[in-house]
């Protein structure tokens, strides 16, 4: 047999096409030869397709399903962009040159619409389309040169504020030649032309040009963000240059450096991963490529991407190395976004490629079940998969079975090339070589109805990053929420948040067949642990015995412990016993241990009665064994100081009936694989609510079976019992999404962090000094804490000791600790947790407020528990904001609220419809006008807003920019019937902070008066077309001559400004004639 060529083992990345966009395009007609994808773009949330027809589709990725089909008249569709930072909005270029908004309307669920079109670009071939990263705006280049800035203006900002935008379209600048490449960040425009690149600062209205060289083609450059680890590190720049160059620039446009990478493409391309035909690799290098790059895009941390007609192109250009590249042909534009690539060819066909790592890549490929593919991959890739990484990933158990799944009449060669493989992997660990022969009988894999692959395996079938938790799986998060089906919410809460039972299979059988089942403590270990409590723990060992249970493994096989949290609690229930008895026989020899040390204490008050008798006649022995009791109470004494320090400090007893101490270091030492395998479990008993009832049987406590209180009564129990034994991160989590209800619960196991950490230098600091800046300063040099749990025990010991004074310098510890901490941590005074969260929004700068406290919104329903409070503490008093009926009391928006912009942050950030209705609800109960003002706009209650503005008698509040100023003649009608209906009685006999007003007249300019609210609509729509609206209403004998004069006023203004725009737009007609001669 000819031996393969295999690719070296520096390359451990692969682009792979995991599905097939064929369906798609066929599906929405677009691989006809009368109609084909023009333009390509990218999002979270949506592909965009834009068509040769005038057609843009948006699919939603997740599951390829939902679409909208937006339509244009203006020609085909040239480019398309979407917004980032906001998917309800997508830019459009046409043919013709027009560049056209749409806002998708998709929160509210109603039918997109146009809210712009540009025709700054009439004429013209719109070559790039960008978006701004934290604003809606659209900056636009075409094939002369001409960069364009479009600042949209939607109901979401406020109706009323695009009549006064006059000009929405900014020309940002005109370049030498034609726009190649638009890229945006923090405030700075990149700009890439045919002959050079220009950095532009769009607030100071500043530019620059990169470099002193020019070059003449397309050549690209795009922003490269810095990691989110790299400190106050500024973004780079990275600009193609001709022959296979870039420049390195920072973020002011100097160039730091040039990367050559054309020595470096010298290497052999390698294969795309794809059903379409079976990857070749050459081996042979070939000559060193000189290219241009037309585009540069940043893809995932640290790598960039760009193309060419022979293929695509990956590098690491912070290493200068060349990740991989392979042969593409006829790429006409790339869309990114993280590892995905969105491949439009020249054709019209869509290309969907992903960047993995190797055995990621063969890992997905045997999920969906295309074995040969799989093996084929394996072979070509063999130097990465015997790596360290790799073997993690893909242990012996999944190359085996891979290589079972293969035809043996068909496919021979290939099993030979897998079996030396697999032979290449045998030496790494003979043990488990040998351990997974004599188990293999109980080792299964399957491919469940749900479409889901499952693997049981031993030893080695997750990595270090997949078998720590079930919230990191080797499924990615979106495949799992495609893959994996969610029968019923509440199932999902019970879980802990944690969606995915995939790790459970092979854990279960591992844990409780081979580790639990049969753990074993030899006899001398546990003698001389009794001895000595001083000398290093005894060691649990595995003895080779198989467990009896083997209906528990069959059950553990069954998908039903996948898919039903029920079953799941269960087999929980069987390990849990184990458990019990294995660890209840060490808590049985320290009761012994107990009990000699009470023999122990009757011997010294014997010894110490003979003392007091003669104690100038003093044996030697004696004296001996008197020093030995002394040392052995003293060291008892010493185990107990921890507990009692940390029952002192809580003021209270977390015990109480729970039993004594927490047990937070393990009773003997435990390897370390049998100790994460212990933790994943517990702490899932912890999640699902399987505890021990005490009588040697565990026990599920669910809410249907036992009441809260008893519920947290057990799980204080299993805390105490197993503390070292749990998952602190996940548990605190857990406490606060199930056990909200039961304080205690948290009180134990802030106790037991408290225990955990009663020896660190905080903790001894904390008992000596007074000083809580110099406690600070020392628990911020013990740092970074990241999100360690510990830092819990300390900010809860700086509480009590300080109290509020010590919450607000905590914000510098965020995120390490959060505000739901903080909210545990002073739950008895909701109005300190309260003063932390405005501390920690206002600290940072105001257009970055929104996003943190999106960020902090975990999960989205605290919002209206933070609403309730922001609005019931330092707020002024209910009686005097609502009157008998409900109702706004006059001017009383005008009120001074301690929490206002938090309030007001909290109601403006994006919601569901049923998520405003209940802030509007809340706003309204408390009498906080301005957000329910905001949010009945929001929700469309347009009337009702109107009504509650005149209840509050301020004309400020139609005329405003809030967007509450009437659109329509129907609302103009409706406002001043309310106007008409306002008490007048209230404005000439209720009590007022000055003197009395009339009906309009100056001594009452803001209030809403019949003939205030026609001024407002002769201003709006004009006086020659509001006298008939006023006429029709009959209210004309309401106004006064005040009114007439106005009118008279807004004629004569209205006028001249018709005269002035006649008489520019002449001067403008003459002046281009003159330019045309």
């Amino acid at each position: 047999m000819a031996s393969v060529p295999v690719i070296p083992d520096s390359h451990n990345h692969v682009l792979a096409e995991l599905e097939c966009l064929d369906p798609l395009l066929s599906a929405l007609r677009l691989d006809s030869s009368r109609l084909k994808c023009t333009c390509i773009d990218v999002s979270k949330r949506w592909l965009a397709l834009g068509s040769s027809g005038g057609g843009l589709n948006l699919i939603q990725k997740d599951g390829w399903k939902q679409r909208l089909f937006l339509t244009h008249k203006e020609g085909a569709i040239s480019q398309v962009a979407c917004c980032l930072h906001d998917e309800d909005y997508v830019a459009v270029a046409t043919s013709q040159g027009l560049v056209v908004v749409w806002e998708l309307n998709q929160e509210r669920r109603g039918k997109p619409e146009r809210i712009y079109v540009s025709s700054e670009h009439k004429g013209r071939k719109v070559t790039a389309l960008c978006w701004d990263t934290a604003t809606l705006r659209v900056f636009v280049g075409d094939h002369v040169g001409k960069v364009s800035a479009i600042k949209i203006n939607t109901s979401k900002q406020g109706k009323a504020a695009a009549t006064f935008v006059m000009f929405p379209v900014q020309i940002i600048t005109t370049v030498d030649s034609r726009v190649v490449q638009l890229d945006y960040l923090d405030g700075r425009l990149l700009i890439s032309s045919l002959t050079r690149t220009y950095l532009c600062d769009t607030e100071r209205q500043k530019f620059w040009k990169i470099g002193n060289k020019e070059r003449d083609g397309e050549f690209g450059a795009c922003f490269f963000p810095v990691g989110k680890n790299s400190g106050n590190q500024q973004p780079l720049i990275y600009c193609a240059r001709p022959g296979s160059r870039m420049w390195e620039v920072n973020f002011d446009g100097e160039v730091q450096s040039t990367h050559q990478f054309k020595q470096l493409l010298s290497s052999p391309p390698l294969p795309v991963v794809t059903l379409r035909q079976d990857p070749h690799y050459t081996g042979s290098s070939c000559s060193p490529q000189s290219l241009s790059f037309s585009k540069l895009l940043y893809l995932t941390e640290h790598c960039v991407v760009t193309w060419t007609e022979k293929g695509i192109y990956i590098f690491l250009p912070q290493n200068v190395q060349v990740l991989l590249w392979s042969e593409v042909k006829d790429i006409q534009d790339i869309a990114v976004h993280k590892s995905e690539l969105f491949c439009l060819h020249t054709n019209g066909k869509v290309v969907h490629l992903s960047l993995l790592l190797v055995d990621r890549c063969i890992e997905r490929l045997m999920r969906r079940g295309f074995w040969t593919l799989a093996a084929r991959v394996s072979c070509l890739f063999q130097n990465s998969v015997v790596s360290c990484r790799a073997r993690k990933n893909l242990p012996l158990d999944k190359l085996e079975h891979l290589k079972s799944q293969l035809d043996a009449s068909t496919q021979q060669d290939l099993i030979v090339q897998l079996e030396e493989l697999i032979s290449k992997l045998e030496p790494l660990d003979s043990a488990c070589s040998s351990r997974r022969s004599s188990i293999s009988s109980h080792e299964s894999f399957s491919v469940l109805d749900s479409g889901i692959y499952r693997v049981i395996s031993r030893r080695g079938s997750q990595s270090d990053e997949d078998s720590c938790s079930l919230h990191s799986q080797t499924f990615s998060e979106d495949e799992r929420l495609k893959e994996f089906p969610v029968h019923h919410e509440d199932e999902q809460l019970e879980l802990g948040n944690n969606s995915s039972g995939l790790a459970l299979v092979s854990s279960f059988v591992r844990k409780t067949t081979e580790k639990i089942g049969t753990l074993h403590i030899s006899p001398e270990s546990r003698g001389k642990h009794e001895a000595k409590d001083d000398e290093q723990l005894p060691e649990l060992t595995l003895n080779p015995v198989a467990s009896p249970q083997e209906e528990k493994e069959a059950k553990l096989q069954d998908p039903l412990v996948l898919l039903e949290p029920q079953c799941m609690r269960r087999v929980l229930q069987e390990w849990l016993v184990h458990l019990e008895e294995k660890f209840n026989k060490e808590h049985s020899a320290l009761s012994v241990k107990e009990s000699k040390t009470v023999c122990a204490e009757e011997q010294r008050a014997i010894l110490e009665e003979k003392l007091q008798m003669t104690p100038a006649y003093r044996d030697p022995v004696d004296k001996e064994q008197s020093d030995i009791l002394e040392d052995c109470i003293e060291k008892e004494n010493t185990d107990e100081t921890c507990v009692s320090k940390t029952m002192c400090e809580n003021g209270t007893d977390v015990s109480g009936p729970l039993g004594c101490g927490f047990q937070v270091s393990p009773p003997c030492a435990i390897k370390p694989d049998v100790l994460k395998d212990l933790v994943e479990l517990s702490t899932l008993c912890f999640e699902l609510r399987v505890f021990s009832c005490g009588s040697g049987e565990a026990e599920e406590s669910s809410d249907r079976s036992l009441p809260p209180a008893a519920s947290g009564t057990l799980a204080c129990r299993f805390m105490q019992s197993y503390f070292f034994l749990l998952d602190l991160k996940r548990v605190k989590q857990c406490i606060i999404t199930m056990y909200a209800t039961s304080p205690h619960v948290w009180e134990t196991y802030i106790a037991g962090l408290k225990e955990l950490s009663c020896h660190s230098p905080v903790a001894l600091a904390m008992e000596n000094e007074n000083e809580m800046l110099k406690i600070l300063k020392l628990l911020h040099d013990l740092g970074p804490w990241d999100d360690s749990p510990l830092l819990l025990a300390h900010a809860q010991r700086l509480y009590e000791k300080f109290g509020e004074t010590a919450l607000r310098p905590l914000i510098k510890f965020h995120p390490s600790i959060l505000p739901s901490d903080i909210k545990q941590l002073c739950r008895n005074d909701p109005a300190h947790f309260l003063a932390y969260l405005d501390s920690l929004v206002k600290s940072k700068p105001e257009d970055e407020r929104p996003f943190l406290l999106r960020s902090l919104l975990q999960p989205e329903s605290v919002r209206l528990d933070w609403l309730c409070l922001a609005v019931s503490h330092d707020a002024p008093q209910r009686t005097n904001t609502v009157d008998e009926e409900g109702n706004p009391r006059p001017r009383s928006h005008l009120f001074t609220w301690g929490y206002s912009q938090l309030i007001l942050l909290l109601i403006k950030l994006p919601a569901d419809f049923v998520m405003k209705e209940k802030m509007a609800d809340i706003c309204k109960s408390h009498g906080f006008w301005p957000g329910y003002l905001f949010l009945c706009l929001e929700l469309d209650r347009r009337m009702e807003a109107f009504t509650n503005i005149v209840h509050l008698d301020d004309l400020s509040l139609l005329s405003g920019e809030d967007g509450s100023i009437p659109e329509t003649i129907e609302e103009w009608k409706f406002v001043l019937h309310l106007a008409q209906n306002h008490s007048t009685a209230f404005h000439h006999h209720s009590p007022q902070n000055g003197n009395a007003v009339s009906n309009g007249g100056p001594s009452c300019p803001d209030c809403i008066t019949v003939e205030n609210v026609a001024l407002l609509l002769a201003k709006a729509i004009g006086p020659n077309r509001a006298l008939p609206l006023l006429q029709e209403c009959g209210l004309t004998l309401e106004l006064s001559e005040r009114f007439t004069g106005v009118c008279e006023i807004l004629r004569i203004a209205e006028k001249r400004q018709r005269a002035l725009i006649q008489s520019m737009l002449e001067r403008c007609d003459r002046f281009l004639w003159s330019q045309q001669a």
